[in-house]
């Protein structure tokens, strides 16, 4: 003869003020986190689809009294006159050059200048330490405006005016102060014990370096890289206002030639800017990787 034993229910889950259970209140906040950063992501990318789809309006479209989100009849138009129009005595290309040679220099002496100097302060105690730190905050927070009229005096001085040279310094100034700020957060995550292990298999100090500090600071230096290249790259008032020679421009100058009295071009605007950006992206795209390669790969022994 068998006895069977009745299963009781189980406790249900309490409910929430109001009858609403815990799973359900999980759900909205999950919806309102979702929709919140779904608001943010439209507020932030719509600009730059707007700049992209005006680009390939004709005039027609681009001046219409209705606005349409994608264009009709696209058109390349607008690169066209960018990329080989008469806009300026100089061509886009060598805009374009002499951008690229201010961005490339500032990257790599910035960011090996800020390394270096990051890993100073982060692992050696010397007088005067703490005053450094607090001068580069005291620096960031100077509005760069306020420095163009003494850089100014400052590279005339040096005889450095309309040079690439002197221009890619003051960009290699605004740059160093946050790369070294940033960078040393990294390096002081960095264990001691680390290095202490790296010592005791032998490698020197300059081993050491490249094959244990390096690889773990390397997102933090392709941060710092990205930052340093933006700064460069989409710079105006200091160039404008430093460079005297059309061939020597960059191409955020080139786009006020598209800028008239009489009216606005807003489709080679739009056009360059777009071509403006595409660098930015490619960079970035081509770092990306480091910043999360570097995190591990410095502390494996090889």
């Amino acid at each position: 003869m068998t006895a069977t034993t009745a299963r009781r229910p189980g406790p249900r889950p309490a409910a929430h003020a109001g009858g609403r259970r815990p799973g359900a209140s999980k759900r909205w906040r999950k919806v309102l986190l979702n929709g919140t950063g779904l608001l943010v992501f439209i507020f932030a990318v719509f600009p730059v689809f707007w700049m992209v789809s005006t680009a390939f309006k004709p005039n027609t479209e681009i001046f219409s009294t209705t606005p349409k989100p994608f264009p009709s009849h696209p058109t390349l138009a607008h690169f066209d006159l960018v990329l080989n129009g008469g806009i300026a005595e100089v061509s886009f290309w060598e805009y374009f050059r002499n951008s690229a040679i201010l961005a490339i220099v500032t990257v790599i002496v910035s960011s090996l200048l800020s390394l270096l100097a990051a890993v100073a302060v982060a692992r050696f105690r010397f007088r005067f330490r703490t005053t450094f730190l607090v001068m580069l905050l005291v620096v960031q927070m100077v509005p760069l405006e306020a420095l163009v009229i003494p850089l100014f005096l400052d590279l005339k001085r040096l005889e450095l005016l309309n040079s690439l040279a002197g221009l890619s310094i003051v960009y290699i100034g605004f740059a160093v102060p946050f790369a070294i700020w940033m960078l040393r957060g990294f390096v002081a995550a960095v264990p001691r014990e680390l290095e202490e292990a790296a010592a005791i298999d032998g490698a020197g100090p300059i081993r050491t370096f490249f094959r244990v500090m390096l690889p773990l600071v390397a997102p933090g230096l392709v941060a710092t890289s990205i930052f340093s290249f933006i700064t460069a790259w989409n710079e105006f008032i200091f160039a404008f206002t430093f460079l005297d020679d059309q061939n020597k421009y960059t191409l955020p100058i080139m786009l006020q030639f598209f800028f008239g009295r009489s009216g606005n071009a807003w489709g080679p605007i739009m056009a360059a800017s777009t071509l403006l950006t595409i660098p930015v992206i490619a960079f970035f795209l081509l770092v990306q990787r480091r910043m999360v390669s570097g995190l591990t790969a410095g502390a494996v022994k090889g």
